[in-house]
């Protein structure tokens, strides 16, 4: 370990992301002491079967009961084939897998043991990341936008950016890098901008066995149904202003908007109704940001790529652009808010997930001995 620039030393921390597009795990380490980012280390991919998957999908939308505790055994079993072959981490961030998310409901659920993370790999883990922010009446989403304060630090940004993630469920970070730190007013907005590739997915996985449209193929051949855009985009949702977060299926309507077209051109409507909600959610950034950095497997889509940059004013890049690996991003971030919840230090705030107050989600699990 290093002694960081405030006087605290640096930790290696080894974060752990399965998002809702239940692709698999991604782990990456990274090295800091919850404020500055020292270093990116190594990261590995690991795909879940698709068996693993029918196990995840049976249980999204269970709070408990058999398909859950079925879903958190894959989860647990990857993650520690996953992270068990990373050496030298002194922390675990595990974010586990989201399977129901009603905020102002019933509250979050994330499967997975921490603790028994914890006694398999032999070292400290932080988990259940969201409950406290819900509990204080946030959102429990997005998580990442502190990181990204770091990140866009950490690439030298002078001027506000907007971190884009398309995953499952799309996430925008606005960050005004003059501020001193992602706590001050004024430092972050955050919030998701609606459904991105998981819809997607889905249709592509029952309609031809696809589990994504790989370099947008598909909507690539297709033409966009105007109409079921426009139906799409009267969601209540979109007027509503951040901070706000989705559940992976909450937006079931967009199935039956496409269910009569062809595969091509459901494809490409529901594509477009990916970058038509970013679209409409830039226009609650306090200022327009000089570029948008885009994260996340929808990044790999050229079709949609293609569609945010006709739609939004101002350049639309993948964060590769800025050294960043957008394959990664989360699990770093989990890594990072890992040693900002072990020192004490908050994780999200009134900003980017509507909590009452700066607060510190995370349980802190030590291996037993």
């Amino acid at each position: 370990m290093m002694k960081a620039n405030g006087g605290e030393k640096w930790l290696r921390a080894l974060g752990a992301m399965s998002g809702t597009s239940l692709d698999g795990v991604d782990a990456a380490i990274v090295e800091t002491d919850g404020v500055v980012i020292h270093h990116f280390g190594a990261s590995h991919y690991r795909a879940y079967s698709r068996d693993e998957q029918q196990v995840l999908e049976a249980a999204l939308g269970h709070w408990s009961g058999p398909e859950a505790e079925a879903a958190a055994k894959v989860v647990e079993a990857a993650h520690v084939e996953t992270l068990g072959a990373f050496e030298g981490a002194e922390l675990v961030g595990f974010h586990g897998q989201t399977l129901a998310h009603e905020p102002q409901g019933r509250g979050t659920c994330q499967v997975g043991d921490g603790q028994a993370l914890a006694e398999v790999l032999g070292v400290p883990v932080v988990w259940d990341f969201r409950t406290a922010d819900v509990e204080l009446g946030g959102e429990g989403a997005p998580l990442a936008p502190f990181f990204h304060f770091a990140c866009a630090k950490w690439f030298g940004a002078t001027e506000p950016v907007a971190f884009l993630n398309l995953g499952g469920v799309g996430n925008l970070t606005w960050v005004d890098p003059s501020k001193s730190g992602p706590e001050e007013v004024g430092a972050l907005l955050a919030f998701d901008t609606g459904p991105a590739n998981a819809p997607l997915n889905d249709l592509l996985r029952a309609r031809r066995g696809m589990n994504f449209d790989e370099g947008g193929r598909v909507a690539a051949d297709g033409t966009v149904a105007t109409g079921a855009l426009e139906l799409f985009l009267q969601e209540a949702y979109f007027s509503r202003m951040p901070p706000k977060s989705l559940d992976r299926n909450d937006f079931p309507e967009m199935m039956d908007l496409v269910r009569e077209l062809s595969d091509e051109d459901a494809a490409a409507t529901m594509t477009a109704m990916c970058a038509a909600s970013v679209a409409q959610g830039m226009a609650h950034c306090p200022t327009p940001p000089s570029r948008v950095l885009v994260t996340g497997g929808g990044r790999h889509n050229p079709v949609l790529m293609e569609m945010l940059q006709v739609s939004l004013d101002c350049p639309v890049v993948p964060v590769e652009d800025v050294g960043l690996d957008g394959d990664m991003l989360e699990a770093q971030a989990f890594a990072y808010l890992a040693v900002r919840v072990a020192r004490g230090l908050p994780t999200s705030c009134p900003a980017t997930t509507g909590v009452m107050a700066l607060v510190g989600g995370g349980t802190v699990s030590e291996p037993e001995g």
